[in-house]
């Protein structure tokens, strides 16, 4: 376990696997609510590390022959909330209030309630049992890698937090919740509902799926204007961004830095604040603003209450950009954008969990 470290520069504690003990489960019934990217990685995990498992899933879930074939037991998230004594809610955000409803009165004192992402606990749309431990364990990745990676011998860093005790043994149980599904094998770092919640929407909506695709549409957008070909402009301001993401999440920024050219390095240096100027701080500080005071998941409520008026306009919008059409023809040409049969990759975005 590492904590803080002045030297190292820590600042929150990071568990490893000699820190959890999945021997906490060995009494325990573990019920994974949902069977999408992460339902079926954890629970697919939990049964290869001995860990009694059952899957919840409605009646008619396209998902059941999947479970079933893996061979785990399938049941629906009634049955399997009252079997178990650890229910882990895997199901979307916009579901699990109303799966919390239908599994509420099956949470015995003691049992634990789990999630992987707290929104609707932080956000009051789900008001846990005082009797009961609700924690998180959170892997920071999609769960095709979570599930490569356990199958690899290999871990997935992870995030635990505690928000309700009734035990005792909240944490206990977490951390062995998150070594069997491999996390420890990498590092969990423990964090709390709040600053879990607030810190990924943050991070979606200002930089990684909303602030990096307006940039990139905003340079497609400035050369294709400016007499350049699509096809340039899709390399140099999409296709290439992968190498530079790749670069970064290896060694950091200063890493990044480090592998480009000088050339590369200086124009970024001088010239990439010129775009990402402080009124982008000052229009960031107003998206984290309304994640902390709640307007973004009221409008997302609602939003989901009216059937997704909004939602549906903008994401036709952004799948008819140009840049949308350019890209496919591209990547049909190029080796890499078709599998050993021949047939064009379909991506590997996270699949939706199964209710």
């Amino acid at each position: 376990m590492s904590t803080n470290d002045p030297e190292e520069g820590l600042t929150t504690t990071v568990y490893y696997d000699e820190d959890a003990d999945t021997d906490v489960l060995a009494d325990h019934t573990v019920a994974v609510l949902g069977y999408g990217s992460q339902g079926h990685a954890h629970a697919l995990n939990l049964h290869d590390s001995g860990v009694d498992v059952v899957v919840g899933l409605r009646d008619g879930s396209s998902s059941r022959e999947a479970a079933e074939a893996e061979g785990l037991r399938v049941t629906t998230p009634t049955n399997a909330a009252a079997e178990a004594d650890l229910v882990s809610v895997l199901v979307p955000d916009t579901v699990q209030p109303a799966v919390y409803e239908a599994i509420e009165d099956e949470l015995e004192p003691g049992d634990t309630l789990q999630f992987a992402h707290g929104f609707n606990v932080h956000y009051g749309q789900i008001e846990p049992k005082e009797s009961v431990d609700v924690t998180m364990v959170a892997p920071k990745s999609p769960g095709h890698l979570v599930r490569r990676n356990y199958e690899h011998d290999q871990g997935t860093p992870g995030l635990l937090a505690i928000y309700q005790d009734a035990t005792g043994d909240a944490h206990e149980v977490g951390l062995a919740y998150a070594k069997a599904i491999g996390c420890t094998r990498a590092g969990v770092i423990e964090t709390t509902f709040r600053e879990e919640t607030e810190s990924d929407l943050f991070g979606e909506q200002a930089v990684l799926c909303g602030g990096v695709t307006s940039l990139v549409k905003h340079g497609y957008e400035t050369l294709v204007d400016n007499g350049y070909s699509p096809e340039m402009a899709y390399f140099e301001c999409l296709n290439e961004l992968k190498l530079i993401v790749d670069l970064m999440y290896e060694g950091g920024l200063g890493g990044m830095w480090d592998s480009v050219s000088d050339t590369a390095e200086y124009g970024g240096l001088t010239r990439g604040d010129m775009v990402v100027d402080e009124h982008a701080r000052e229009n960031m500080e107003a998206v984290l603003e309304a994640v902390q005071d709640g307007t973004f998941a009221r409008e997302w409520i609602n939003e989901n209450q009216a059937n997704r008026p909004s939602y549906k306009q903008l994401r036709h919008a952004e799948k008819n950009h140009e840049i949308e059409a350019v890209g496919e023809d591209l990547r049909g040409l190029f080796a890499w954008g078709e599998d050993e049969d021949g047939e064009e990759h379909e991506g590997t975005a996270e699949t939706p969990a199964d209710d």
